[in-house]
């Protein structure tokens, strides 16, 4: 992708990214710069490895060689995903990493909350989505359409499909047969990168994914499929019935219910005012 190489920053400091399996990956040295003003970031997380052995033993894990842009050209340098810069950042003995740490900790202690009382994730998802600027209305919707998702995943779970690239296929059948498109082209359609879909999508597109997706469950349960192939052909007809339902709209009133717009600029909620 042409951001593939890009620059982060934190508190001014640039912390190099790269694009890799499908999501950012960050250097790890410029993460200890950043946290610690070392001059030596390379010699400081050997010195973190040599203290702390459980940090040393999972680093290999944690951090994959990737080419990095420099001023003597691209470099293989250590970077980490989201997932292992969190876990770098706990092993930082900085008193800059203390806030971070602080922030880990509130949000293990709400997923515990969460687990305990389920409607806090929800509570907790609605203020978020309505402090980014969405509407009452198309929040209810993305939510329902997150329940019925989980559904058609436990669904999937249960009856043989187990990998992430399972999933990622029998998704997009649906996709496909539902806009015509594969949720990549999708993101591209709309111009998107690493943003989440279906959080740029209106309330049509909305129901209509929601529609493919409980209609496949519905096929699913009835024809009580059993692993990939099977499921993938109910992916294909739910999606089909939702596509269908889509081509009556488009006939009725005339234009195409796929639509280029995004929120990534102008909030969800400042654009349904101005479509009245």
């Amino acid at each position: 992708m042409e951001a593939e190489k890009a620059l982060a920053v934190f508190e001014g400091k640039k912390i190099r990214k790269t694009w890799f399996n499908e999501e950012w990956w960050f250097v790890a040295q410029d993460i200890i710069v950043a946290l610690t003003n070392s001059t030596d970031p390379k010699g400081y997380l050997k010195d973190m490895r040599r203290r702390d052995e459980v940090f040393a033993k999972g680093w290999v894990q944690i951090a994959t060689p990737l080419p990095i842009k420099t001023s003597g050209g691209n470099q293989q340098m250590s970077c980490v995903s989201t997932k292992g810069a969190l876990r770098l950042v706990q092993s930082v003995p900085s008193k800059k990493a203390e806030p971070f740490k602080l922030w880990l900790a509130k949000v293990g202690y709400e997923r515990i909350q969460e687990i305990q009382t389920p409607e806090l994730a929800q509570e907790r998802m609605k203020l978020l989505y309505d402090k980014k600027g969405y509407s009452k209305q198309w929040i209810d919707k993305r939510l329902r359409g997150i329940a019925i998702r989980q559904d058609l995943t436990d669904e999937w779970k249960q009856r043989g499909a187990e990998r992430e690239k399972d999933f990622a296929i029998l998704t997009a059948e649906i996709s496909k047969a539902t806009f015509d498109m594969t949720p990549n082209q999708y993101k591209k359609h709309k111009s998107l990168t690493t943003q989440n879909l279906r959080d740029h999508m209106d309330d049509i597109e909305l129901v209509l994914t929601m529609l493919g997706e409980a209609t496949t469950t519905r096929i699913t349960q009835t024809r009580d499929s059993q692993e990939f192939p099977e499921l993938n052909e109910d992916s294909i007809d739910g999606g089909t019935i939702a596509g269908t339902t889509r081509k009556n709209i488009e006939q009725k009133i005339g234009k195409s219910v796929i639509r280029k717009e995004n929120y990534l600029k102008t909030p969800e909620k400042i654009k349904r005012l101005e479509s009245k």
